[in-house]
This record gives C-alpha cells, structure tokens and sequence, in this order.
C-alpha cells in the first residue's frame, strides 16, 4: 500500500482515455501564467484556454520568484510565450502579511521555525504585482521579447482583473 494509491487510481482512470499526448511542449496562444499555487485557481479555464495553449508557473502568492524568472526567461525563448501574465489573487494566504508573519503563522500552527526563509509574501498584493511586472519588464532577457501584464484574479467571482 502506498499514500498514493488513491491517486494513481485515478491516473490509470485518466490515462485510459487520455488522448491528448503529441503535443511539441510549446504555448500555443504564445502565453505563460505565472500564478498562485492555489488550488482555487484554473489557469487554463479561468483563460479560455486549452492543453497547449500556455505555459503554466505556481508560485506561492504568484510571486515572480527566481525559478518562475527562469521559467519565463525559457518561455519566451524556446516555448513559443509572447505574452507573459502575473496573477496574483484575493484572499491568499501569502497576501495576509509579510515573510515574517507568515513564518509566526507556520511555527505556531507546526513548531517548525522557517524564519529566515525567503517566503515572498506580502500585505500589499498590488505592490508586489508592480514590483514582479517592472522586473519582467525590465529583465534584459524578457524586455522587448514579450509583453507582460499584471493582474489580479477573484477567487470568489472567477473574474480578472488587469492592474498593469
């Protein structure tokens, strides 16, 4: 028995049907996603989009964090991205206070200590939206290659919204 048994039940559901296997592994609507790792969020369908159509990047808080800058960074030079979308969204819990309230939050809840660590969290969603779309923007290997546009997602409505 494995933790995992209930889901790779559901893999081999999956994959008896799965018919969507040949793609080349490019965003073909030219678009990458960098949003939030939560679970209340569809990139794809909250877009209109399908398998294929776009580059997806989770972060917590849907941060531009240095992995998601290198996923972009190859999006745009090898996988077809010209468009590049941060979206943050409402009621995130990365968004309910800066690094080190969010480390209080996991100590109290777990005893674990991760003070120290770079969570990339913060009060100011919107702040932290301009600062991760100047830095796209402005990056010498995504200026001028890709537009890029912030905005924030409703996870109580479904709609979104540009800010940038």
């Amino acid at each position: 028995m494995s933790d995992f048994d209930d889901l790779l039940a559901a893999n081999a559901r999956y994959a008896a049907d799965f018919s969507d296997g040949g793609f080349d592994g490019k965003a073909h609507a030219g678009v990458c996603v960098v949003t939030c790792m939560d679970s209340r969020i569809e990139p794809l369908a909250m877009l209109g989009l399908k398998l294929g159509d776009a580059k997806i990047l989770r972060t917590p808080g849907g941060r531009i964090t240095p992995d998601a800058l290198v996923g972009c960074i190859l999006a745009v030079h090898l996988l077809n991205a010209e468009r590049i979308m941060v979206v943050p969204h409402t009621r995130c819990a990365m968004g309910s206070g800066d690094d080190a309230a969010i480390a209080a939050k996991v100590q109290e809840a777990t005893g674990v200590d991760v003070r120290g660590m770079v969570l990339g969290s913060t009060p100011d969603q919107e702040a932290g939206l301009r600062y991760d779309v100047n830095l796209l923007r402005t990056h010498p290997l995504i200026a001028g290659r890709a537009t890029v546009g912030g905005f924030i997602y409703d996870v109580d409505t479904g709609a979104l919204t540009q800010k940038l």
